[in-house]
């Protein structure tokens, strides 16, 4: 009984430290984008011990070690915890690591002029070695806790590289480093405090803010209402609900899982019940949450890492995404559409649909569509930073959430809404700190650019071969990282390839995140896919197989806007008509191709002809394009037109009436 009592007051006191933190991780972002400015390396350094501290305190030592034990309560896991001794133990631990996350941090902090300097002399004093050596190895802890084994083994490959790379001869040998010179370019801006760090603290944990709070007004709830109310009716509505819903939720979120998590609780189980497999319910759900992180207006963290590796004002990055990802959400909304023609799978019943008509839905989505159209304004228009407009959004979510009278803003909410946002910052500070590492043993060996030599060697100099090629990297390396971990390194090591081969920087570095995103619906390991099998009750394979052939767009549009960089344009223009059009038809062809279904089913040498206007349509070349788009319009206006299709039909039944007689 005293040890529970003792237990319960050791997590009420983790509570109010985490709630403490994540107050101030708010108010100090908030602040260095308002009111006052610190130097970049010192800024980073405190958003550093905020995430890291979090990580510690989210995810204590031996955790893991208990929920093994839960499982089997005769392995040694739960032999170790059956001493009272060991958690206590774990804690301490724990709160080492703590104290030496906060002791390295302020020493930056505080010592900050004596730090640069060393740091811009390369001096490697004492004290810079030793904060460096111990912060490295609690970063990949702290990766290791949240993310799996997989990111830290990399980095430590990577250090192991840096160290003994002299050995290996030819392309891939350098020089040689010893430790101290390794751990100065790790402890530095190159390293931990560099791009990737630097992006986490200026832009990706602002919208983790953003998104926190838009969730606490209801935001899931609500998106969820409205695409009942848009699709709910429609056959194969709960597919196309959760099609609608992961966008609108994907929008604002950017993370895959859990945007699964979130929607597919309520839309799997609805796809089943309407006559959807277990595996295509599943696959509808983790192919429609992997496009939110290619989704604007607020993408994946990978998407501002780009936008800072780039130099491309991020408004220019969601402008250019805005094509690709609406022809990826097209695509897989006509192949739902396909699949419940297939089957006969229809909508919601009207007793499902009763109080959630579209003007009760959208007056209940108001609340969250202006802070939405607040956001996208300060960025497009008024052409402000992300941080102010993330900031300045935010601020319009409490205000609209205080003076909503049925659903209020309170206290609480406002508190949950920070937790909220401490707790999102742990994954992708963990992601982006260990991967600072590795860009750091990059930059000092030159391993990036001699990456980039050999795709170029391989592909002998063909754009094409090169990209297939870095294509298969970026999903391998997607398989085991998270999307912004996997991004960075390709951009590191690929991107200077592809920009050498000829391509505009931003068709190369999106090239890169859109492959790194979707590696979550690539199997064998799908992480996406995996989440939503569970939901489904389904073989994770099987759903992700199944998603596969769902998402086979996203396999194929980073070609598209390599090839021809107009589906990356949008403006008030022709140009961008005759492309919109294009893209139209592109996804929906390709739609009916794979299906194999209209209004009933087609004939194989039908499917070959959309393929062939698909292929067509892409093209840069404006008339081709047209004129396939045009042929599109008129073969799906035959198809799904009763009345021609009865003619038709009339038609084909007279002419076979006349051979018959013939």
């Amino acid at each position: 009984m005293k040890e529970k009592i003792n237990s319960n007051f050791y997590e009420s006191f983790v509570r109010y430290i985490i709630l403490f933190v994540s107050l101030f991780a708010i108010a100090l972002h908030f602040g260095n984008y308002t009111v006052f400015t610190m130097p970049s390396i010192k800024f980073y350094a405190y958003h550093v011990m905020i995430g890291l501290v979090l990580i510690f305190l989210y995810y204590p030592a031996g955790s893991k070690l208990a929920v093994k034990a839960a499982l089997s309560p005769e392995n040694w896991q739960a032999k170790i915890l059956s001493f009272g001794f060991s958690k206590i133990i774990f804690r301490i631990i724990d709160w080492i690591i703590i104290f030496m996350i906060v002791g390295i941090s302020l020493y930056v902090i505080i010592d900050f002029e004596n730090y640069v300097q060393d740091m811009q002399n390369n001096i490697i004093t004492t004290k810079i070695f030793v904060s460096g050596i111990i912060l490295s190895l609690i970063v990949l802890e702290g990766a290791r806790r949240v993310l799996g084994k997989t990111l830290p083994l990399i980095a430590l490959a990577a250090i192991a590289y840096a160290l003994w790379g002299a050995y290996i001869p030819g392309l891939f040998g350098h020089r040689g480093y010893n430790l101290r010179r390794i751990v100065l370019a790790l402890f530095s801006d190159r390293g931990i405090y560099g791009v990737p760090t630097g992006t986490c603290a200026s832009n990706v944990y602002l919208f983790l803010v953003f998104a926190s709070y838009l969730n606490a007004s209801g935001a899931n709830r609500i998106f969820q209402n409205l695409a009942i109310a848009i699709a709910g009716k429609k056959r194969g509505g709960p597919a196309k609900m959760s099609i609608i819903a992961s966008a609108f939720f994907g929008m604002i979120s950017g993370s895959c899982v859990a945007n699964v998590v979130s929607t597919g609780a309520f839309t799997i189980p609805l796809m089943k019940r309407s006559g959807y497999s277990s595996a295509t319910a599943g696959a509808v759900e983790a192919v429609a949450s992997t496009g939110g992180q290619i989704m604007p207006p607020v993408m994946g963290a990978a998407a501002f890492v780009l936008a800072d590796i780039a130099g491309l004002p991020y408004a220019v990055v969601c402008a250019g995404a805005f094509i690709p990802a609406a022809m990826y959400y097209i695509c897989l909304f006509k192949m739902v559409d396909l699949e419940a023609v297939r089957y006969n799978i229809s909508g919601l019943a009207e007793k499902e649909l009763e109080e959630l008509n579209f003007s009760n839905s959208f007056l209940k989505s108001l609340k969250l569509l202006i802070p939405l159209a607040v956001l996208l304004f300060l960025l497009l228009v008024v052409g402000t930073t992300p941080m102010v407009a993330a900031i300045y959004s935010t601020i319009v979510i409490l205000l609209c959430g205080i003076l909503d009278p049925k659903e209020r803003m309170n206290g609480k909410k406002i508190l949950e809404g920070a937790v909220a946002s401490g707790r999102s910052l742990c994954s992708v500070l963990s992601a982006c700190s260990a991967s600072g590492i590795i860009v750091g043993v990059f930059s000092l060996t030159g391993l990036g650019l001699k990456f980039s030599n050999c795709i170029v060697q391989l592909g002998n100099s063909s754009l094409i071969i090169s990209l297939v090629l870095s294509m298969i990297v970026c999903a391998v390396l997607g398989m085991g990282l998270p999307t912004t971990a996997a991004y960075i390194v390709c951009a590191t090591a690929i991107g200077p390839a592809l920009i050498n081969l000829g391509l505009d920087v931003f068709p190369a570095h999106l090239f890169l995140l859109f492959f790194a995103s979707i590696s979550a619906i690539t199997p064998p390991v799908a992480v996406a896919s995996y989440a939503a099998a569970g939901i489904a009750g389904e073989n994770p394979l099987k759903v992700g197989l199944t998603a596969f052939k769902l998402g086979i767009t996203g396999f194929i549009l980073p070609f598209v806007f390599v090839m021809n960089t107009e589906f990356l344009h949008i403006g008030f223009d022709l140009t961008t008509a005759i492309t919109v059009l294009s893209a139209i038809a592109v996804s929906v062809s390709l739609a009916v191709a794979i299906q194999g279904y209209v209004e009933s089913k087609i004939s194989i040498f039908m499917r070959i002809v959309f393929l062939v206007i698909a292929a067509i349509s892409i093209t840069p070349y404006k008339i081709p394009s047209l004129i396939a788009s045009l042929i599109f319009i008129v073969l799906m206006y035959a198809l799904t037109s009763r009345k021609i299709n009865a003619y038709l039909i009339h038609a084909v039944n007279r002419f076979a009436d006349n051979n018959k007689v013939t």
